[in-house]
């Protein structure tokens, strides 16, 4: 069975792939529903003091309004195979929309932290197999020449929206109000949703009966419960030294162990770790989790330190990152033009080069830029990304069965918000430890000889007026948060660096391997 013979149309034969302005509108709105959903995993971010400040809460509280969507999300990626198979992939993606507007509108109603928390689990809950499923749903309705374009859309609306969510949070918070960062989403999702239900009438995939896997996923919300309480209290608890971060890290790995072992002989898995039989979606995945690991470090790092250091406010930070899409969204549909011409793996090693490069080069920064020395390696990051994100897609799922996709999307999902949520713990950490170990190094350099009478008389002759002490404290703070994130920024660099060779692991997809994994 091929990826677009799986819906049928009376009479038993799969409905033709779709054409002209109807596939273009498809397109359109399955793009703007992936959008609204991948969104809201960073618009939050942002308003957390105002949110916290509205319901009466401290600014920590306020983040499980970030770490409940991402858990809840989490749980439910791997489950869009299962969900797919029983209940089929137009109904899963409709009803999943649907009831992600009615839970946002609930999210921007909240009088309270607890109605927000619990806003934001059922939000993430349903929101889980939607970016999935938007893939599956692209792939099947598009003619299999045309399939490369369509996750060179897809894959750049998933890399962007992140990006845009700060920016977009930081301008609504500002000039409106918190509870739009969710009543947002009720027209764009009611528009999405509704047509793309009836674009997609009649093409309904094939439902079959199949049990859930109750162990499996009771093994997999405790141990990704544990790994994300983990990750996001881990900095504020200070890791291994809180007994509660142990006992969450002792959680995490014992579950998730079993969960490995009881999903490969378990014969209806809610994670199909079988699929890592196939050596180039193994490949693969492994390459696109850790340049995601790269890339979401770096987007959630780099605006904190203009805005702790430079001094940005949360829209200009945001509007310093997301100048990485504007090269990306120009090139990712030339690319997945002729991606059946190329060789993917040349691609993907020219995007993990490029990639280290711009990381190299914002780790040379200062804080006393303009704000063009921040956008133009932004500029840059977008030309690797073109070649990164689409040359994987290609080699992942040129191995992987037809019927397999639903199931391999929604690992590749899963294992890439991991990927995410465990960069943006360590990202933090390892910048607020380089920067007290270079705050330390400086302040042993400042009083080492004569350096600190120097600087005092220089100061003094300034007119500082008896502020030396703030004002070098001020100065070395600065010098070491920039510092750190130019640390950070050369770990990514390397690490990309290291990436470009793996990926020749893999065999060669050459020769137009549909995206899809067949025809």
């Amino acid at each position: 069975m091929s990826a677009s013979s799986a819906g049928t149309v009376p009479g038993g034969t799969a409905p033709p792939a779709l054409q002209g302005a109807t596939l273009v509108m498809l397109t359109i709105v399955i793009s703007l529903a992936t959008f609204m959903e991948v969104l809201d995993m960073t618009i939050v971010n942002v308003s957390i003091p105002a949110i916290a400040g509205t319901l009466a809460v401290s600014p920590t509280e306020g983040t499980w309004a970030i770490s409940s969507y991402t858990l809840a999300a989490a749980i439910m990626q791997p489950l869009t195979g299962w969900l797919g198979r029983r209940f089929g992939e137009v109904r899963t993606f409709t009803v999943s929309g649907t009831l992600f507007v009615v839970f946002s509108a609930l999210c921007g109603l909240s009088n309270s932290m607890t109605m927000l928390v619990v806003g934001r689990i059922l939000q993430g809950l349903v929101s889980g197999p939607m970016v999935p499923m938007a893939q599956a749903l692209l792939l099947r309705n598009y003619p299999p020449q045309r399939r490369a374009i369509a996750m060179s859309i897809w894959g750049m609306v998933v890399f962007i929206a992140p990006i845009c969510g700060p920016v977009l949070g930081g301008w609504i918070t500002d000039n409106l109000s918190w509870p739009w960062l969710f009543f947002i989403n009720v027209p764009v999702g009611l528009f999405a949703i509704g047509v793309s239900a009836m674009l997609l009438r009649g093409r309904e995939t094939t439902r079959t009966p199949a049990r859930v896997d109750a162990i499996g996923l009771l093994l997999l919300i405790a141990g990704v419960g544990a790994l994300q309480f983990m990750l996001d209290r881990g900095n504020e608890l200070d890791w291994f030294e809180s007994t509660i971060i142990r006992v969450a890290a002792i959680i995490a790995v014992v579950a998730l162990s079993l969960l490995i072992a009881w999903e490969l002989t378990d014969r209806h898995p809610i994670l199909d770790l079988h699929l890592f039989k196939h050596r180039n979606f193994t490949v693969g995945l492994i390459c696109l989790c850790v340049g995601f690991f790269c890339f979401f470090g770096a987007v959630v790092a780099y605006p904190l330190w203009l805005q702790t250091t430079v001094g940005y406010t949360a829209e200009w930070a945001g509007l310093a990152t997301a100048p990485v899409g504007i090269l990306g969204i120009l090139l990712m549909p030339v690319v997945g033009a002729n991606i059946r011409r190329l060789n993917p793996r040349v691609l993907a090693s020219m995007g993990f080069l490029v990639l280290s490069f711009v990381m190299y080069w914002a780790g040379s920064l200062n804080a006393h830029g303009d704000f063009w020395s921040y956008v133009e390696p932004r500029l840059l990051q977008g030309v690797g990304l073109a070649c990164f994100f689409l040359p994987l897609q290609q080699i992942m799922f040129s191995d992987v069965k037809p019927n397999e996709f639903a199931a391999a999307s929604g690992l590749s999902s899963f294992l890439r918000s991991i990927a995410g949520s465990t960069s943006t713990a360590l990202s933090v950490w390892l910048w607020t430890e380089r920067t007290d170990y270079h705050a330390a190094t400086l302040a042993a350099g400042i009083q080492s000889g004569g350096a600190w009478l120097d600087w005092s008389a220089r100061f003094n002759a300034a007119g500082g007026d008896g502020a030396l002490l703030p004002y070098t404290f001020f100065q070395i703070t600065r010098e070491a948060q920039t510092l750190a994130i130019n640390d950070l920024m050369r770990v990514f660099s390397v690490i990309l660096l290291l990436l470009a060779p793996v990926i020749w692991l893999s065999r060669p997809a050459r020769g137009g391997a549909p995206v899809a994994g067949g025809h």
